[in-house]
């Protein structure tokens, strides 16, 4: 812990900032994982899923909690197993 005033109130809002990003990493997380299930059990609400994960997605990268190269390989990633999750089901 540091002696210096300021530097104790960085870590302060250093841990209040880490708390709220590592919250918004879990709700991708778990926001993904529903879009992908919903979609393989050929869910209706799959798109929607998909959409609210990428919006998601598209606010942590826009507010630093993620970088613009991994959003977008996320939101690539998802597109791509709802895509073949919807084209397996109709097959």
């Amino acid at each position: 812990m540091p002696n210096i005033k300021s530097k104790k109130k960085s870590v302060q809002r250093q841990r209040a900032n880490r708390a709220r990003n590592v919250g918004v990493r879990s709700a991708i997380k778990t926001l993904y994982k529903k879009a992908v299930s919903a979609s393989a059990g050929g869910s209706a609400d799959a798109p929607e899923r998909q959409r609210q994960t990428q919006k998601l997605v598209d606010k942590a990268w826009k507010r630093g909690i993620m970088h613009k190269n991994a959003a977008a390989r996320k939101k690539s990633r998802l597109a791509k197993a709802v895509a073949g999750a919807a084209a397996s089901s109709k097959g």
